[in-house]
């Protein structure tokens, strides 16, 4: 076989159109953090793209007897690549994935074991049971929260940050769960239940992303986590010196009350009527207008909602093809959209979290996955 032909059966192997929708994972996570992507960040997409290949080596070695049947032109099966070569291939990416996190710090390299663990356990154990769909949700989700404690790092309480994480974190596996089921069912067809379902979550995920305020999760210093607009909230001790900011604060502006409230009386006193009109208006300035917010926070809301309708576009559209008629092709199709509608979504979750520029940057990967889509399939 030639070098040109090895090459294709590998990028086929690897499926690697599909990994230009794993950076947005380490992407969303910074983002909902509240911190700024970092060197770590490139650490936790350097691990994810090396685990995320594993599992897709993995899968395909795994799945080796029943593509024979089902996929007989995939690499393994039609003997482009051997078994044996898959197996090491998946073993070292796995390697390097978990080494690539150790560099980012010890609760990087935990969320990393527990992403590559599920990964090997959904490949070799849970992919053909009930609890499939659920360990692949779960697999991207701890990617996405794999990003959250590597951007911390050692100067932030990971925990917390990956709590102001879990949302966004939720939100993709939630995704991940509905495509996941109907791709149980893409060599075979024959079913409009999961496609309609994923329908719904979809139209669920898009409202969830494209509605609300923008705001950006903070973390104190011990725990208070906002979650960034998704609706809850989690509340800590404050550190110490912010509580005692707060304290000091709290009590200047008392003695200052109690300072004027004695000099009025004072006054009064003294026989010297208390200023008015103009004067005391003068001594008591008035509340200026509120900050002029209005055309950033517009701008987020319409960033938020275009990536919100570019993830319903991408995602929708061929499941409701799949729904009408669950052909084996058009099952495909539809997986093949619900993976690439991962950019836009993780876009729209770092928009949502008050990251602009994260969530452009995360969205200009889609245009070059579909492109490359076109050349290898992604399912």
């Amino acid at each position: 076989m030639s070098a040109v032909a090895t090459r294709r059966a590998w990028a086929e192997l690897l499926r690697l159109p599909a990994l230009f929708t794993v950076p947005g994972d380490a992407l969303a996570g910074a983002a909902a953090t509240g911190l700024r992507p970092n060197h770590r960040t490139l650490l936790a997409i350097g691990s994810s793209l090396c685990l995320y290949e594993a599992g897709m080596a993995l899968n395909d070695w795994a799945d080796r007897a029943e593509d024979a049947v089902e996929r007989p032109e995939r690499p393994l099966p039609s003997g482009r690549i051997a078994p044996p070569a898959a197996l090491t291939a998946a073993t070292a990416l796995t390697a390097a994935g978990l080494a690539l996190a150790s560099r980012a710090g010890r609760p990087s390299l935990a969320v990393a074991g527990a992403l590559a663990g599920t990964v090997w356990a959904y490949d070799l154990a849970l992919k053909h049971t009930p609890a499939g769909p659920a360990a692949m949700a779960t697999a991207r989700g701890l990617d996405l929260l794999l990003g959250a404690t590597a951007t911390a790092g050692p100067d932030h309480d990971p925990r917390s940050r990956a709590t102001a994480a879990a949302p966004s974190a939720a939100a993709l596996a939630a995704h991940t769960l509905a495509v996941t089921v109907v791709s149980r069912r893409e060599a075979q067809g024959g079913s409009s239940t999961a496609p309609l379902a994923a329908l719904a979550t979809t139209a669920a995920l898009t409202r969830l992303v494209g509605a609300g305020t923008t705001r950006r999760p903070s973390v104190g210093g011990d725990g208070d986590v906002d979650d960034g607009g998704f609706g809850w909230r989690r509340r800590g001790r404050s550190a110490p010196g912010e509580s005692a900011s707060r304290e000091s604060t709290s009590r200047g502006s008392a003695s200052r009350g109690s300072a004027s409230t004695g000099s009025a009386s004072r006054g009064s006193a003294s026989g010297l009527a208390p200023e008015s009109g103009p004067a005391l208006r003068t001594a008591t300035p008035e509340r200026g207008p509120a900050p002029r917010t209005a055309t950033p926070d517009t701008a987020h809301r319409a960033l938020r909602g275009a990536l919100a309708l570019a993830y319903a576009g991408t995602a929708a559209r061929p499941l409701f093809h799949a729904a009408l008629n669950p052909s084996p092709p058009l099952t495909q199709r539809a997986v093949g959209g619900g993976i690439r509608a991962m950019i836009p979504l993780q876009a729209a979750l770092a928009a949502r979290t008050g990251a602009p520029v994260t969530a452009l940057l995360t969205a200009a990967l889609a245009p070059a996955a579909r492109r490359f889509a076109r050349k290898v399939s992604v399912t």
